[in-house]
């Protein structure tokens, strides 16, 4: 890459120092219209939809906003309605699945010795074609949102147990749009997760011995995927006691209490032997897998410890002094304790500010955070937990919706994740390969983990690839605000995702010809044809990418158009010349502040 790499290297620190300028000052409030102080106006009509607007929704609801995607979402109807209409497309569509692309790369037979972990590269290609080009988007992407709350990882225990980890995906996927309660007892339940957080096997306690029930499900179902370590108000907010310090949710005692509950819980099907039902399609993989990955643990009673156990006390709470008593069967000892957990004040908001924080913005105001935990306690019919109206309501918030402006617009928005940076330039350049292949590993020196950092599915601990907590030291931490995606914006990645869009950009068009067969190009076609023209070309390449010509910067603009017209275009013979100038267009954007932050 010669010079272009040395002018290259500097360009990730630049725009880093950039996105902390912009994510250091104060978020700008939301909240829902008022009434009309003079009854009897008339309200405006709605207006339409902007080609911006349609595009910065759909990076909060998509894996990338793209133009024949904004063009339907505009056609749907006007700022009153259309944005609902399309959620309402989204929730009819069939969900993509994982699962059945890993159970069809077995060989068959399988030979001995076959390398089941191999099977992890077909569920993260399968992942890439779902969320490229499946119809499902809007479930896809809080399906991310939520593998980031609820983790499991091949990285670890679930090497090898391929089928167990797209299945994990595949529920989420499922219980998108379902209810928390439900969603939490089938993760709870889920041998994927029971493997990685080592409940499959939790036991009783053993006199006389030092066997006691394992506590890592038990702290992590608490900590993370529910209720948090302190008390929130309904906005977020940290409640405290009289000396100003937070009021944890749990202690030791209650996380002892988890752990009994959590205990009996094993496979479904532990052997290979006769009358052992496998729930996979293809019945040659039983006698590989040994057991089964996909269906819920089965309880085995003698395992179970059925004494009495301490769980969450709050008020209101059902449970008589919040202990569920003994003698109960494990059946319903694991009913009693995930409804109390389900019911505990903190769900609300601490799910929906996650979710926020993920989809819309990395700071939503206090205010936000209430509307959207209002909307999970109660979806408007009676029901808890409705995680389709929490989706709605972060969606089509006024905070999320509106376009901010001054010292709110330098705090708005999030950085985008990397692998989001990568599938919406993918989606929006219609990428593929000769194979048809989708995101194969080939495209990554390393892989994608490597290269960005992020891979589904890779995380390297149950707390995610980044915490909703982290805030870069300096004026973002100084000022009280966090950017979780910047715990992965280290000085290594910066560079390879640069080098990575570099490439991609200059070499790994529709136009190479020397290509692997399983190497992603991107179609520049348009690019292309007015590329002569510096103005013309940018302007496009911000159509694609921006949401329009009017939404990249002056500056931006004029550095770009520089860049490019360092090529000259020769009367004669002017292909090479045009395709660099492309090159540096797309590269320009694609690494810029602008299309890194999602406003």
């Amino acid at each position: 890459m010669g010079s272009a790499f040395r002018w290259n290297a500097s360009v990730p620190r630049l725009w880093v120092v950039a996105l902390l300028l912009l994510l250091s000052s104060c978020s700008g409030g939301g909240g829902g219209s008022g009434a009309p102080s003079n009854p009897t106006s008339v309200a405006p009509a709605p207006a339409p939809i902007t080609q911006a607007e349609a595009y910065r929704f759909l990076n909060q609801a998509s894996f990338g906003a793209t133009e024949a995607e904004a063009s339907r979402l505009i056609a749907l109807g006007d700022s009153s309605n259309g944005y609902s209409r399309w959620i309402d497309t989204q929730l009819v569509r069939e969900t993509s699945l994982l699962l059945p692309a890993v159970e069809t790369a077995y060989p068959n037979p399988v030979p001995q010795g076959f390398n089941v972990g191999s099977l992890n590269a077909v569920r993260l290609e399968r992942w890439f074609a779902n969320v490229l080009r499946g119809d499902d988007q809007l479930r896809q992407r809080v399906a991310f949102a939520l593998s980031e709350i609820f983790v499991v990882s091949q990285v670890g225990a679930l090497l090898n147990l391929p089928n167990a980890t797209a299945d994990f995906h595949d529920m989420l996927a499922r219980n998108a749009f379902g209810n928390y309660r439900t969603l939490l007892e089938e993760v709870t339940l889920h041998p994927a997760m029971g493997t990685y957080l080592s409940m499959l096997g939790n036991q009783k306690a053993v006199a006389g011995t030092n066997l006691r029930p394992d506590e890592n499900y038990a702290r992590e179902m608490m900590q993370l995927f529910s209720i948090g370590l302190v008390q929130l108000n309904l906005d977020g907010s940290v409640r405290t006691d009289a000396a100003g310090q937070p009021l944890p949710t749990y202690n030791q005692d209650v996380i002892e209490g988890f752990a009994k509950v959590f205990t009996g819980w094993k496979w479904e099907c532990p052997s290979t032997l006769p009358g052992c039902t496998f729930a996979n399609t293809r019945p040659q993989i039983a006698p590989v897998l040994g057991y089964n990955q996909i269906k819920p643990m089965r309880l085995y009673p003698e395992q179970h410890d059925t004494g009495s156990k301490l769980v969450l006390s709050y008020s209101g709470v059902a449970l008589p002094n919040a202990t569920i008593p003994a003698g109960q069967t494990g059946t319903q000892d694991l009913k009693d304790a995930l409804d109390n957990v389900f019911n505990h004040p903190n769900v609300g908001p601490f799910i929906s500010k996650q979710l926020i924080q993920k989809l819309v913005t990395s700071n939503p105001s206090p205010a936000y955070v209430q509307r959207v935990a209002e909307r999970f306690n109660n979806d408007g019919n009676g029901r808890r937990g409705n995680l389709e109206a929490v989706v709605r309501a972060i969606l089509l918030d006024s905070e999320a919706r509106s376009v901010p402006s001054g010292n709110a617009a330098s705090a708005s928005g999030k950085l985008k994740e990397p692998l989001l940076r990568l599938t919406q330039l993918w989606r929006a350049y219609d990428a593929t390969s000769r194979s048809g292949k989708l995101g194969a590993a080939t495209n990554f020196s390393g892989g994608v983990g490597a290269v960005f950092g992020q891979a589904q599915g890779s995380a390297p601990s149950v707390f995610n690839f980044f915490s909703p907590f982290f805030a870069p030291p300096g004026e973002i931490a100084d000022s009280g605000k966090v950017a979780p995606e910047m715990q992965l914006a280290t000085e290594y990645l910066n560079t390879q995702i640069a080098n990575f869009f570099w490439v991609q950009a200059q070499s790994r068009t529709h136009t190479a010809t020397n290509l692997g067969v399983d190497i992603m190009y991107i179609n520049v076609a348009d690019e292309l044809l007015v590329a002569a023209d510096s103005e013309s070309l940018i302007n496009r390449v911000a159509d694609r990418l921006l949401g329009g010509s009017t939404q990249i910067s002056s500056v931006l603009k004029a550095q770009a158009k520089a860049q490019i017209e360092r090529t000259t275009v020769p009367t004669t013979s002017p292909s090479a010349a045009l395709a660099t100038r492309t090159a540096d267009a797309i590269f320009f954007v694609v690494t810029s502040p602008e299309y890194t932050l999602q406003r």
